[in-house]
């Protein structure tokens, strides 16, 4: 009996360790974290610079936000005379197009026609409004710009579009 006892349990801890090597042979730390690539301060002062030069191109003056790829404020401005309801409402753009990695017009036109998607702007955080963009690189989404104030919805698209620093590859499509 005894020796029954011992055989049984020394191929339980046999078994028990395999399966120990094999968990451990198993995990990779690639299954655990992930790089993200964000867009910089840097980067967000350049985008403004451009945003803020087209918008200007246009005789508008116009709130912009802009945020990295986890949906966090990098940079937030406003031009002199612009309404106050158009820093958030540029923000929540952002975050729109972000979360949806698509330009908000294109959403909006989109849940205009689907009745599925209709409500979508009873989200607290969508806004379904243009002039939110994603902001892509290598294909991945590494943050959002949302533009506000540019009395059009047209205007706040193409201002919004702008973003692209296209000579380092950072685009406004994917």
């Amino acid at each position: 009996m005894r020796i029954i006892f011992l055989f049984l349990l020394i191929a339980n801890v046999s078994i028990g360790q395999d399966t120990l090597e094999t968990r451990k042979s198993e995990l990779s730390i690639n299954n655990y974290v992930k790089s993200v690539s964000n867009l910089t301060l840097d980067a967000a002062f350049d985008i403004n610079k451009r945003v803020t030069k087209t918008a200007a191109l246009l005789d508008k003056k116009v709130s912009i936000a802009i945020l990295d790829a986890l949906g966090t404020i990098i940079l937030i401005t406003r031009a002199d005379g612009v309404g106050p309801h158009n820093t958030e409402a540029a923000r929540r753009k952002a975050y729109t197009a972000l979360s949806t990695k698509t330009a908000t017009l294109t959403l909006l036109r989109n849940a205009e026609k689907n009745p599925d998607t209709k409500n979508l702007n009873t989200l607290p955080e969508l806004l379904l409004l243009s002039g939110g963009i994603p902001i892509w690189y290598n294909g991945n989404i590494i943050g959002s710009i949302g533009v506000a104030g540019g009395s059009s919805p047209e205007n706040d698209d193409s201002i919004a579009k702008s973003a692209a620093i296209t000579e380092l590859g950072i685009t406004i499509t994917k």
